[in-house]
């Protein structure tokens, strides 16, 4: 079996490339198809405290530092799997352990869950760490609509695509389907958001769309459900009442497990207005749940959304399309039971975990050096 160092986010804090940097780390397939070793490339703990600096962070970073070369000098890796920042301090931080990779002589291969290349590439210090960095790796994108990004430095014959996948809970899948079937008249349209409080996944866009609907005399009820970010709690409620749309929307703080579960199967229309993002896992539960979603043309989610079939996609930051929209949905029960199922069957042909080891597996064999 061949050698393969993982240096990769892991959870805390929770966010996309963290949660599938733990599938990477307690895949089968994966560990059945390499020895592998793994070092959490993180150094904050919480979502509140990334990009931050602190002493703890910095003495974190040089253990990590010296994990790495621990691990090059024991080990001896054949192939180094890297899921690096893109920009910005993230990538300052990670620069210097990928160079200390190619140092060693390690083939390489960058899997991005994040973009931002190309908005730094025209100043002179990064383009040249830009540079360094993609020369003779190998990189790994969510989607082909991410190309762009890193375009004026990885010919696409060094590109792979992977489009991430989560496990199924298939038992409250089954739940929710029933909750389809049976309906529940006389209440309003339950609408869900589920996301960090922070503004480019759109959760300001989305008050203004229920301050529209609500003038348009809609019943509905939206749930925005999210820790602190770089918008508190406290400060979101504040805006709603500034809005006079309190009774239309309720803000509860993050939810886990059993809570979420509940809160998904509750939920008539999952929305995700973001205008930053890459391929938002959220989107994927949602579809496990059978829910129709209305989102953004943004990153790869145009590769998760079948526009129109499964969910509808509007313009970023554009609230009354996202209105729009809603307002469709909320009007019409059956299109989405319909749009919920085609979802649902999308999760289960494009994006389950399986699907996204198997990916990994076929990837990662093909760019290991021929074997001596």
């Amino acid at each position: 079996m061949r050698k393969v160092l993982f240096i990769l986010h892991l959870p805390p804090p929770v966010h996309g490339a963290a949660v599938m940097g733990q599938y990477v780390k307690d895949g089968r397939q994966i560990n059945d198809a390499f020895i592998a070793r793994f070092i959490n490339l993180g150094t904050s703990n919480t979502v509140e405290v990334i990009g931050r600096n602190s002493l703890r962070k910095v003495l974190r970073y040089f253990a990590l530092f010296f994990r790495v070369i621990k691990q090059l000098v024991v080990f001896r890796p054949e192939l180094c799997y890297v899921t690096p920042t893109a920009k910005g301090p993230g990538f300052y931080k990670d620069m210097p352990l990928i160079a200390l990779v190619k140092l060693f002589g390690v083939r390489t291969i960058l899997h991005y869950h994040n973009k931002g290349v190309s908005t730094r590439q025209d100043r002179f210090f990064d383009n040249l760490l830009y540079r360094f960095v993609f020369r003779n790796s190998y990189i790994i994108l969510l989607s082909d609509h991410l190309y762009p990004d890193v375009r004026r430095y990885v010919p696409e014959s060094r590109v792979f695509y992977c489009p991430n996948g989560i496990p199924d809970s298939a038992q409250h899948n089954e739940l929710k389907k029933a909750d389809y079937e049976t309906g529940a008249p006389g209440k309003p349209t339950e609408i869900l958001f589920l996301s960090h409080l922070i503004r480019s996944k759109g959760v300001l866009v989305l008050i203004e769309s229920c301050k529209l609907l609500k003038g348009r005399d809609i019943d509905f009820h939206c749930t925005i459900v999210g820790g602190d970010a770089e918008l508190t709690k406290v400060e979101v409620e504040k805006i709603i009442r500034d809005q006079g749309i309190e009774s239309k929307i309720s803000v509860i703080g993050p939810k886990h497990g059993a809570e979420k579960d509940r809160l998904l199967k509750s939920a008539d229309i999952f929305v995700h207005p973001s205008f930053n993002d890459c391929f938002p896992l959220v989107l994927l539960e949602a579809m496990q749940y059978s829910l129709p979603v209305v989102s953004t043309f943004e990153g790869a989610i145009p590769d998760i959304i079948d526009d129109g079939i499964t969910d509808f996609l509007v313009p970023q930051k554009d609230s009354e399309a996202l209105a729009d929209k809603l307002e469709i949905l909320i009007r019409d029960q059956e299109l989405r039971r319909k749009m919920g199922k085609a979802g649902r069957a999308r999760y289960e042909r494009e994006f389950t975990l399986e699907r996204f080891e198997n990916r990994m597996v076929e990837i990662l064999t093909g760019v290991l050096p021929a074997s001596t």
